[in-house]
């Protein structure tokens, strides 16, 4: 006797925005598992007697969930965010800004100026602290001079850091005062993606189509393959621990397309 067909693992997982000029079909990657939940709601019909003289079945809520750990801004704008515009499902190429995370300068003037990245790129300023003890500097507008434990930033040539006398100063007699800055910039990375949300208006839900594919060799190959044909995004989470990977995490609700189907199955097994 051969074995029984069982689907093993998470399977391959693929979205394709529906609601677009041209459908796009993306492996959301790395799927951890995928829940497919159909719930129906049904009356019982009683006489005089315990148990219903007959039953019967009302409206079915049609629900799933998956959990990926590739984290793809086309998959996520495609399954729950619905972004216009742009060449690849409202995304833009090349990062739109970098971090740059504790970056070290060391104050050698009476009042020190310190310029991060170009004064074109700069983007925000994120904290600067000690690097010996790690205790925050406070940003001021005013009141620099005399003073220790204060930065700020010009407005008229963004990038350029300035702090207090008494840490140029004394730092500089003992051979400078050691900072750490943290600062995004733009225009510097041309690799992956960037997507800025768009507020857009209540109703607008984006819809795709969800393919699943999951094949366990036992000891030929027969596959178990689903589609469902009109799906939008209910929920997106996401988490981030330690010691552990970040799961990306979709909630979604399915329903009947144009021509009434709501999905259809391939099964490994005649029986």
């Amino acid at each position: 006797m051969s074995a029984p067909f069982a689907a093993f693992g998470p399977g391959i997982l693929i979205v394709t925005r529906t609601d677009t000029t041209v459908p796009l079909a993306i492996n959301v990657g790395f799927a951890q598992e995928l829940t497919i939940d159909m719930s129906g709601t049904t009356k019982q019909l009683y006489g005089q007697n315990q148990f219903p003289l007959v039953a019967a079945r009302g409206t079915i809520k049609a629900t799933g969930k998956w959990k990926a750990a590739v984290i793809s801004g086309i998959a996520w704008n495609a399954a729950f965010y619905g972004n216009t515009g742009g060449s690849t499902a409202g995304l833009s190429t090349g990062v739109g800004f970098t971090w740059n995370v504790d970056s070290t300068f060391t104050t050698s003037t009476t009042v020190a100026t310190q310029q991060v990245g170009s004064s074109l790129t700069f983007d925000a300023d994120l904290g600067v602290k000690y690097s010996a003890s790690n205790l925050p500097l406070i940003r001021v507008t005013t009141g620099l001079e005399g003073s220790s434990g204060k930065y700020s930033i010009g407005s008229t040539a963004p990038g350029f850091y300035t702090f207090g006398s008494v840490d140029a100063g004394a730092g500089a007699a003992a051979g400078g005062t050691a900072l750490k800055i943290t600062y995004t910039n733009t225009g510097i990375a041309t690799v992956g993606q960037s997507m800025v949300l768009q507020n857009q208006l209540i109703g607008t839900t984006p819809t795709f189509q969800l393919d699943y594919y999951t094949n366990l060799n036992q000891p030929t190959a027969r596959p178990f393959a689903i589609r469902l044909f009109q799906c939008i995004g209910s929920k997106h989470a996401m988490a981030f621990k330690l010691e552990d990977f970040a799961m990306p995490e979709f909630d979604f609700d399915f329903y009947a397309n144009a021509s009434g189907n709501v999905f259809t199955a391939v099964y490994p097994e005649v029986s």
